[in-house]
């Protein structure tokens, strides 16, 4: 997940948006990475993982208003990032965290990318 955090950083400073193709390279490295070690994942990478799927969702909600052609794409890229999100909160607090110290790890992860 550290690899995806690092490339995220990196996008998130670009002066210019990334084209469809990268996006969705992007997204399915992220989706192909939680359906193979999302069991074996700890809290911590529990946490920067939905962090990205956060930020992943956010845009493709974004871009599928701005695009007319790829708006079905992106539009499924953000609710498959809703559902990962939720399935991590469900971890997460079902392992004892409650949502307020999900919410500090978001805000701390943030911080970490300007």
């Amino acid at each position: 997940m550290e690899e995806k955090l690092a490339k995220l950083k990196e996008y998130l400073h670009m002066e210019t948006e990334i084209s469809f193709e990268e996006f969705k390279t992007y997204y399915s490295g992220l989706i192909d990475q939680l359906n193979t070690e999302y069991n074996e994942m700890d809290q911590g990478t529990c946490l920067k993982a939905r962090f990205i799927c956060s930020i992943v969702k956010a845009n493709a909600e974004t871009r599928s208003h701005k695009s007319k052609i790829n708006a079905k794409a992106f539009r499924k890229m953000g609710a498959k990032c809703g559902f990962w999100m939720e399935a991590i909160d469900h971890r997460l607090k079902k392992e004892g965290l409650p949502q307020a110290a999900i919410d500090t790890a978001m805000n701390e992860i943030n911080k970490r990318m300007e």
